[in-house]
């Protein structure tokens, strides 16, 4: 089936995930909606969330998708199950993904999650991680200061890696050895999270393990793509573009995009 996939995000943090699927699947099209204008969700209330997130998911349907990804943590936490019941398509959120990866990863059941306020305040993960390993000890620490980081376009060079390190301070004196990033924009600053708490941690993304769900549930669909044709990818953003396509093109470093401004 030819339809392309739909990816959903607060901002620019989707497209770690939506980059996971074009490497693992590199036939299928990506249809992406950054609502970058209203970003970060974290703050927000979750009635403010849900209501973004089902604009978007909307929006998409309008477009013809045939499955739809809510690469943001705090949208997949308030928003998931109710577009799951709704929806035509199947939808897939990416918490359960990264609680899978660090259960795999972990030696000692010992797990930090990195997200958003909004995120942390669900107890979504601690949730997943609990459902799959019941005396994993989970280390929960909200990182406001790092999406507005990402979203900004300044991410590299030595403010970065410093306001990362402050942001982790809280972390200190915990003992883990593993790092869930609990927010699509985090793996950006894997590098600055990776200097800050020590080599000898694991650091992981949900973006590789939501690309495996898609790839999943599309060929138990039968709904794998085989046109083919170069799949022509979308990029939708409801604020600035100029900004959107300097993150987008550098990160997944795919040449020059198609990325159209969207309404709300």
């Amino acid at each position: 089936m030819n339809a392309p996939i739909g990816v959903i995000d607060s901002g620019v943090g989707g497209l770690t995930v939506a980059k996971a699927i074009m490497e693992l699947l590199p036939n299928e099209t990506i249809y992406y909606i950054g609502d970058t204008a209203r970003c970060p969700y974290g703050p927000r209330t979750i009635q403010e969330v849900r209501n973004f997130t089902w604009q978007m998911a909307k929006a998409l349907e309008k477009m013809n998708i045939k499955l739809l990804v809510i690469a943001c943590n705090t949208a997949t936490a308030v928003a998931l199950e109710s577009l799951q019941k709704h929806m035509p398509f199947p939808v897939i959120g990416v918490i359960n993904a990264g609680a899978r990866a660090a259960v795999k990863s972990t030696k000692r059941n010992e797990i930090v999650v990195l997200a958003t306020e909004g995120t942390i305040k669900s107890g979504a993960y601690e949730e997943a991680l609990h459902s799959l390993a019941t005396k994993a000890k989970v280390i929960p620490l909200a990182c406001p200061t790092f999406v507005p980081l990402v979203e900004s376009g300044e991410y590299e060079g030595q403010f970065s890696y410093d306001l990362v390190a402050n942001g982790l301070n809280p972390l200190e004196n915990e003992r883990f050895d593993t790092v869930i990033l609990g927010c699509t924009h985090y793996p950006i600053l894997q590098k600055q999270i990776e200097a800050a708490v020590g080599s000898e941690v694991k650091v992981l993304s949900s973006a590789e393990e939501t690309a495996k769900d898609v790839e999943a549930i599309l060929s138990y669909n039968n709904q794998l793509r085989t046109d083919k044709e170069s799949p022509k990818h979308i990029f939708h953003a409801s604020g600035s573009v100029p900004i959107f396509r300097s993150i987008a093109e550098r990160w997944l470093d795919q040449g020059e995009l198609t990325i159209r401004r969207i309404s709300f």
